[in-house]
């Protein structure tokens, strides 16, 4: 069964490691040991992450002599950015009918309160 972008782009993504290796090449190109840098974990551990980032497409491997810059490769994010924008409108749209609907209940409430207040004045005089 073949796997779809989406879901091999937030596989991807669903590492923490691999996705700071993604902010920081955001920044620019680097190296497998400069990209291993800040982590306690081997060269090696870093490269099987950057296979599983550039099998998402979300990297890209160059060779430049002895140099072998990676570089971001952020295609796939759109993809991602799309998927939840639906989910985003959606919520807001919730969101907005549950303010519509808590706003009604106050003027109600309110409503009410000042039923109970001319009721009570009422009686007092």
């Amino acid at each position: 069964m073949a796997v779809d972008q989406l879901s091999n782009t937030f596989s991807a993504l669903a590492d923490p490691t691999r996705r700071a290796i993604l902010g920081r090449l955001a920044e620019g190109e680097a190296t497998v040991n400069e990209l291993a840098e800040p982590f306690p974990i081997s060269v090696q551990a870093v490269s099987k992450h950057l296979k599983v980032l550039e099998r998402a497409g979300l990297i890209a491997r160059g060779r430049d002599a002895q140099w072998r810059p990676c570089r971001l490769q952020a295609n796939p994010l759109k993809g991602v950015a799309d998927w939840v924008e639906y989910y985003r409108r959606h919520w807001e749209e919730s969101f907005d009918r549950l303010g519509s609907y808590l706003k009604e209940l106050q003027r109600k409430d309110k409503a009410q309160e000042i039923q109970r207040k001319e009721k009570t004045d009422g009686r007092k005089k």
